[in-house]
């Protein structure tokens, strides 16, 4: 056997051990394993694209009860987005309407301050799962994605706070429906009647009276 032989089959052997070695090595309890990234969290949000697997996406900013505005990924579109790769989609939910706090048009409507607060602490700062609905239009007349939103799981709700129905629910905004219906009237339509049956939020005397078309000063409800 020549010495260059009896080297080579040396290092192959000492290969083999080293290997074998590393394999059968326990994992440090400090060793930081990063989970898998799950298909919803890959997925690419596309708002034209209503097959689009449904992701989490940040909250920036709470217009009101019915309309928020979420970060989404991707090269910069406004020069005004100093450098970041994204930009801003405004997103008004399906299916509910909130009263009224925004429109110079019209004066700060019944309960309508208190569903802003209440879309503000539920969703601001927050990341939430948003979904479309095949049977909607992918925008509405003012460029806004239509949407579904659900909060993160949390105790007692695996799949995340329907924050659409919550809000109808609870007596913070009427359900409403454009032009067609869409996949979850007829939940939001009976959500509606048990608010108002139970007198919550805006239902209630104490506060509108289920007539929120007026203005907020004129409740018992300080603002």
């Amino acid at each position: 056997m020549t010495v260059r032989r009896f080297a080579y089959i040396c290092f192959a052997v000492a290969f083999v051990l080293l290997a074998v070695g590393a394999r059968a090595l326990p994992v440090s309890p400090h060793t930081t394993v990063q989970p898998a990234q799950s298909a919803s969290a890959q997925a690419a949000f596309d708002p034209d694209d209503a097959t689009t697997t449904p992701g989490y996406y940040s909250v920036v900013r709470v217009v009101d009860g019915d309309t928020i505005v979420v970060w989404k990924d991707g090269e910069p579109t406004r020069p005004d987005d100093f450098g970041r790769s994204g930009e801003e989609i405004t997103v008004r939910l399906i299916g509910m309407d909130t009263p009224e706090t925004l429109d110079p048009r019209k004066p700060v409507e019944c309960w309508g301050p208190e569903a802003s607060a209440e879309g503000k602490k539920l969703m601001a700062g927050k990341d939430v799962r948003l979904v479309v609905d095949p049977t909607q239009d992918k925008y509405d007349k003012y460029g806004r994605m239509l949407a579904y939103v659900y909060l993160p799981a949390q105790a007692g709700l695996p799949n995340g706070l329907f924050y659409n129905k919550f809000m109808i629910a609870e007596g913070y905004a009427h359900e409403y429906t454009y032009k067609k219906a869409y996949q979850f009237q007829k939940e939001f339509k009976s959500a509606q009647a048990e608010a108002k049956a139970s007198k919550k939020g805006f239902w209630s005397p104490a506060t509108c009276n289920g007539n929120t078309g007026v203005n907020s000063a004129t409740t018992s409800i300080a603002h």
